[in-house]
């Protein structure tokens, strides 16, 4: 763990007037932390963006800032502006020389008629006013009121509102917005029991965790994201109003122990005593991160308790910070405590033999994976972004099953490419999920919900709906005889997962899915990752034998049709053909890569 020691306390601020300098940290794998996805992609979407503008002569001259926030930008900003400050110290002590000093100048000084032909005006360095998108926190100019990325409103009102409020308007207090919401859900609440089976875990503190020091735009992992969701339960009229509340408690010590080693949970407890501090380049942590952790482990396991004692039939733990890549000895990828974990064992200690957790965050969560490896009592199933080991973090990928006699009790679905949807997801629900699932026959379930494979996540770039959410929410609401807790992990777009979490407690309040996804048609590729871990868990799970020859067949008859289809394009692409049989036969079959022709004898 290292800890920064020059601070830039403004990271709540959404404009910004002057580049600040920024301390370097070292250790943990920079190149591949979750945080730099989003410089990347900043860089990739806004290749054109002139940060700073110096002014040489008539000429603007382009300065790029470094979005990394390297030493190299922020060397780059003080040197420009010591050379303004020694030019503007130039300027004043001229001003203050005496006509004895001019004169004894020798004759240097230059007047308006003299030859200026070599002459190089003042240099001033100009820095054009930004802000942060509150939606997805990518940065944008002054004179821009919609996010070059996004499209949201700078002044919009969703940390108010949530998602109910207008996506390209200012923020005006939305009455007519809040009035619509707050009817209809007063005609629902007539018809609902006055006391629910579903609670919600929350707490304010949680919000007070955040990155003491600003960095080239706001870290995604901020308390925005509780605040959008919350907003938007508010508006609807679900939390509070559906849902009832849980009182928050800090977890204790001889808990953590359950799930982490000692030296860990007191890593973790010595950032209270620190202004700043890092516990990888993208895992930050201030003085109130470690009672934030505690407080959301708490919740997760008083959850789990009270889910499994039937005082509640399921669950929602709004909660940060996330949980699922914290290991048994490691905090990272913006993760302290492992909630999902640590409400395993709670649901076990309260009476649960076997509990499944299911994590769609678009990350693989291998510090869950690493805390159960070699447990049989708890079956844990990713679906995540893999790209053969090239996305964060790299593990998870599909032979990785678990070891010392338990191995078909971790199942990893690894998405090959960025871009899944819907359909590919709930393929995978139908084919892989719900048959080891089943078999496995849960008494507890767990959903680590990371909302960073939807639609619009900066980090995921994905595909999945609300309604796939939703769906996917409702297939796994059958097991366990409903007693379900889903536990907030990723999801940095505020929209999305605002929107994408209120349809998920929706499912878990009895309503019906937004819609259903019949007959999901999976991608080529998305088909290809299922058939993988279906010929790998086979050998564990006897009931995927047959699902998977079946989908091996329907596989076959595919690349057929695709290969029929490639071979038609390639043929009108390239050459037409009738050239086959005329006096371009020879152009047709080398344009079509026929490697032999055969001539006339």
């Amino acid at each position: 763990m290292t800890v920064a020691e020059d601070f830039h306390v403004n990271n709540r601020s959404k404009m910004v007037s002057q580049a600040t300098p920024e301390s370097r940290l070292t250790g943990g794998e920079d190149d591949n932390s979750l945080h730099n996805q989003v410089d990347e992609l900043l860089c990739q979407e806004l290749p054109e963006r002139q940060v700073i503008l110096e002014f040489e002569g008539t000429r603007p001259k382009p300065y790029f800032s470094d979005h990394n926030g390297g030493e190299n930008s922020a060397l780059g900003v003080r040197a420009a502006e010591d050379d303004l400050n020694s030019d503007v110290e130039a300027e004043e002590k001229q001003k203050e020389m005496t006509l004895e000093d001019m004169y004894k100048n020798d004759g240097t000084l230059y007047d308006d008629d003299e030859d200026d032909s070599d002459w190089e005006p003042v240099k001033r360095q100009v820095e054009l006013m930004r802000w942060f998108c509150t939606n997805c926190t990518m940065v944008n100019v002054e004179d821009v009121f919609l996010c070059d990325i996004c499209g949201e409103h700078r002044d919009s009102g969703i940390l108010r509102h949530g998602f109910y409020a207008s996506p390209f308007m200012q923020d005006v207090g939305a009455p007519s917005v809040e009035a619509e919401v707050q009817e209809s859900h007063e005609d629902h609440a007539r018809s609902s029991p006055p006391s629910s089976s579903t609670v919600v875990g929350f707490d304010e503190k949680m919000l007070l965790h955040s990155e003491v020091e600003m960095k080239s735009h706001p870290h995604p992992e901020r308390a925005d994201r509780l605040q959008a969701i919350a907003a938007s339960l508010a508006t609807a009229g679900i939390f509070p109003g559906r849902c009832r509340s849980l009182p928050a408690r800090e977890i204790t010590k001889e808990e953590l122990q359950m799930v982490h080693s000692s030296e860990h949970i007191d890593a973790v407890e010595m950032t209270s005593h620190m202004f700043s501090s890092y516990f990888t380049p993208d895992t930050y942590a201030n003085e109130h991160s470690a009672r934030a952790a505690r407080i959301a482990a708490g919740l997760c396991a008083d959850l789990a308790s009270t889910i499994i004692s039937g005082r509640s039939k399921n669950g929602f733990a709004l909660v940060r910070p996330p949980g699922h890549h914290a290991g048994i000895k490691h905090a990272m990828g913006f993760c302290l405590h492992n909630n999902a974990a640590v409400a395993a064992l709670a649901a076990q200690g309260a009476g649960a033999k076997k509990v499944l957790i299911v994590d769609w965050d678009v990350h693989h969560g291998n510090g869950t994976q690493e805390i159960f490896d070699g447990n049989k009592s708890v079956l844990y199933i990713s679906l995540h972004r893999h790209e053969g080991g090239n996305f964060y973090p790299g593990t998870g990928a599909a032979h990785e099953v678990g070891t010392m006699g338990a191995e078909g009790y971790c199942v990893n679905i690894p998405w090959s490419r960025r871009g899944v949807g819907d359909n590919d997801y709930v393929f995978a629900f139908h084919h892989i999920v719900l048959p080891i699932a089943s078999a496995f026959a849960p008494d507890f379930t767990i959903i680590s919900a990371g909302f960073d494979a939807a639609r619009g996540d900066p980090l995921g770039c994905c595909d999945v709906t609300p309604a796939g959410y939703a769906q996917m929410t409702h297939m796994l609401s059958a097991l366990s005889g409903g007693k379900l807790l889903v536990i907030l992990e990723g999801g940095y777009n505020l929209r999305s997962i605002s929107s994408s979490a209120v349809a998920v407690i929706k499912v878990l309040l009895g309503d019906s899915p937004i819609s259903e996804i019949a007959d999901a048609v999976p991608s080529k590729a998305g088909l290809r990752t299922v058939l993988e871990v279906l010929k790998i868990q086979r050998s564990y799970w006897p009931s995927l034998e047959s699902i998977f020859w079946e989908l091996q067949s329907q596989w076959g008859m595919f690349l057929v049709d695709n290969r029929r289809k490639q071979i038609r394009k390639r043929r009108r692409v390239l050459a037409p053909i009738w050239w086959k049989w005329g006096r371009k036969s020879m152009l047709y079959h080398l344009l079509n890569g026929h490697l032999h022709v055969k001539t006339k004898r």
